[in-house]
């Protein structure tokens, strides 16, 4: 499989998901497509938090709706308990 599409300078903790992991690769392509990057922070802390998974992903813009910030903040936000709704 070739990729054809545009390079992307992602930054070096980040982690590629397996040729077949297609939901990885989704949810990858949701952190890139919203600008977040896989470089680190201040002493070699890593990039922070980023979903791995559709459903992190569709629970962070949930978040980002819901609180009305940047999906871009939302996807780099690790807990998301505030912004599921309540089973009562």
């Amino acid at each position: 499989m070739r990729c054809a599409g545009e390079l992307i300078d992602a930054g070096p903790h980040l982690e590629v998901p397996r040729r077949v992991d297609s939901a990885g690769w989704r949810a990858l392509t949701a952190v890139l497509d919203s600008g977040l990057t896989f470089y680190g922070g201040c002493c070699g802390t890593g990039p922070g938090y980023r979903p791995r998974t559709p459903r992190e992903v569709r629970e962070r813009l949930l978040l980002s709706e819901r609180r009305g910030i940047p999906i871009a903040e939302a996807l780099a936000t690790a807990d998301t308990a505030d912004s599921r709704p309540s089973r009562r």
